[in-house]
């Protein structure tokens, strides 16, 4: 990407020295420009690369049936830009199908089974992850069939508009999901992971990394760890995490290796002394603090 454009991030810009999207021409300096056209992914999950190699670093992951515009497709990897949070990035080409027939549905369990029939007893063909979209062609009982075929258990489903509002309950629900730089399933996650997918399941877009939420998010509350509530995020710099109330936080971290929660003031003191140093900021979503653990559901 030009040097010359310090202000577009480049985790944001499907841009390189030989290589930009179309709409950038003029913005970034590149030997040529391609119109992007529409994938969906169609597997339970894959890595978003920094590089077109599987020895490259995971900035992120995409879960089935995200949506993505596509640049280049060589040598087994796309250079891709994620439609729900515009991370950019390579994933692996057979991740990616026709972006038709759209979702119907979505994961609302943890986690699930996709069988080859509707029946419990059959091996499973893959796992799919809190938040991943489905189609769904019929119900056969219990089971749904989706249009790109196996079943999954109709209770594990919900319509794509069907919305957890407390988002904390979901993070509350995660709590032991092992630590895992890039993840944003429910098999592993990182901070920004998990804040953006437990946003995601209240109907809340949200920017993929830290700095990003913490400039995107909600509205910023005074300079002080005093009077925070149930959904409040608390930022330092380079991780973020999550108010359960007024005195416990919720957060990935590489020091439990997990999804754990702990009292605030033991998070900040050791933080502040191992790893990302003093609370940079604290933000509130908007309605944040009519959330109570009562109205999980």
């Amino acid at each position: 990407m030009s040097a010359e454009i310090p202000s577009l991030d480049p985790r944001l810009t499907p841009a390189r020295p030989d290589l930009a999207d179309l709409r950038l021409k003029g913005q970034v300096e590149a030997a040529r420009y391609v119109t992007g056209s529409d994938r969906r992914v169609v597997v339970p999950s894959a890595p978003l690369r920094r590089a077109p190699s599987p020895e490259a670093g995971i900035d992120t992951e995409a879960v089935l049936g995200d949506p993505v515009t596509i640049y280049e497709d060589r040598d087994g990897f796309a250079f891709v830009q994620l439609a729900a949070d515009g991370y950019v990035g390579y994933l692996p080409s057979a991740a990616l199908g026709d972006p038709e027939p759209a979702p119907t549905h979505r994961i609302q369990a943890l986690r699930t089974f996709l069988y080859p029939a509707p029946d419990l007893k059959r091996p499973a063909l893959a796992h799919l992850s809190l938040g991943a979209a489905v189609t769904v062609a019929a119900r056969e009982g219990d089971y749904l069939r989706l249009a790109t075929g196996g079943y999954v258990f109709a209770g594990h489903c919900g319509a794509l508009n069907a919305y957890e509002p407390d988002f904390a309950a979901t993070a509350e629900r995660l709590v032991g999901t092992p630590y895992l730089w890039g993840g944003r399933t429910s098999l592993g996650l990182d901070c920004s992971g998990l804040v953006q997918l437990c946003l995601a399941t209240a109907g809340l877009p949200s920017p993929r990394d830290a700095d990003q939420q913490e400039r995107a998010l909600g509205e910023p509350l005074p300079d002080s760890l005093e009077g925070l509530t149930r959904g409040d995020l608390v930022f330092w710099r380079g991780h973020v995490g999550l108010m359960l109330d007024s005195d416990r936080l919720i957060h990935a971290n590489g020091h439990h290796m997990m999804v754990a929660v702990e009292l605030l003031r033991e998070a900040v003191a050791r933080i502040a002394e191992k790893s990302y140093g003093a609370v940079t900021s604290v933000r509130r979503m908007a309605g944040a603090h009519h959330l109570t653990p009562s109205a999980a559901s």
